[in-house]
């Protein structure tokens, strides 16, 4: 088996088509072509769904596409064996919450790229849920997210802590609600929150489930502070990280209010395949730079409270 046909059927996968993958590969069409069709007739199976826009794998080929993932990093790794960290090549793909980039974007991929200046490291942003899935089929390699503690990971795939998120429920600076209120005083408030699929969002909804409670969502919207823009005009209450929150240009308009069924932060981890092979350098060194991220103390001066 050649693996430049593994290659050229990655690239293609990732990228959605043969003039993506060709440009990608430097190579021509008609060679990447060329290399998928003798893959299919090595493994005599239709790898891709040819009429399909973007290209997509067959179920086999998607299997085949996982497989082909880890038979390139295990060669990547033996490559990788022999050179020192600093000179290491190749390309990182790393996922990041989208209720964690904030933190995660800022100092410690800056010093990710300086501690490997050769690697290349391209970031996505996505739910937790989704980037999870993208490490479980090879389209990451590792991905930083919220897991709840009771959250089981798919068999394959392990996780480290390295900290906890707080997060505040705030609502406009002069909001009747007192300082501390039970979920319960909340069951006719409306949510100012991010799309489906936030963990966060989940965790509030299960929490006012459990409680018998209706869950009512008044605008959502992805940015924070948007988010925090639209409490502060009375549309309703929010959950942001206090970090964000403290930062904001409304800060001075909005308020946290304290509401003891709800969880004061959450906890933040990085998941990934396997704790060996050469990307298990880079990994761990975002892995220490989040930790002494998420070690640093809430700066004062803040929202209201």
């Amino acid at each position: 088996m050649n693996t430049r046909d593994l290659e050229a059927f990655v690239a293609v996968v990732e990228s959605g088509s043969v003039v993506a993958a060709s440009t990608r590969l430097n190579l021509t069409q008609p060679g990447v072509t060329r290399r998928i069709q003798s893959l299919e007739q090595l493994l005599d199976v239709q790898l891709l769904e040819r009429l399909s826009k973007p290209l997509r794998p067959t179920e086999a080929g998607r299997r085949v596409y996982e497989l082909s993932r880890r038979v390139l990093r295990s060669i990547e790794d033996l490559r990788a064996s022999v050179v020192q960290s600093n000179a290491l090549t190749g390309e990182l793909r790393l996922g990041i919450s989208q209720f964690v980039a904030e933190t995660a974007l800022a100092g410690p991929l800056d010093e990710l790229r300086t501690a490997f200046p050769l690697l290349t490291v391209h970031a996505t942003s996505a739910w937790s849920p989704e980037l999870v899935e993208q490490v479980r089929r090879s389209q990451l390699d590792a991905a930083v997210v919220y897991l709840p503690h009771d959250e089981k990971l798919p068999i394959g795939l392990h996780s480290e802590s390295v900290g906890e998120q707080a997060v505040a429920v705030v609502a406009p600076l002069d909001s009747p609600l007192p300082d501390r209120v039970p979920l319960k005083q909340l069951r006719d408030m409306p949510w100012v929150l991010n799309q489906e699929g936030c963990g966060v969002r989940r965790m509030i909804r299960r929490a006012l489930e459990r409680a018998g409670l209706p869950f009512e969502i008044s605008v959502e919207a992805r940015s924070e502070d948007l988010q925090l823009s639209l409490i502060s005009r009375k549309v309703g209450l929010g959950i942001v990280p206090l970090r964000i929150a403290q930062a904001s240009p409304w800060r001075d308009l909005v308020r946290v209010i304290d509401v003891p069924e709800l969880k004061k932060a959450i906890g933040i981890s990085v998941v990934y395949t396997s704790p060996e092979g050469w990307l298990s350098l880079p990994i761990r060194h975002f892995r220490d730079s989040l930790v002494a991220a998420y070690a640093k103390p809430i700066e004062v001066g803040g929202p209201n409270t």
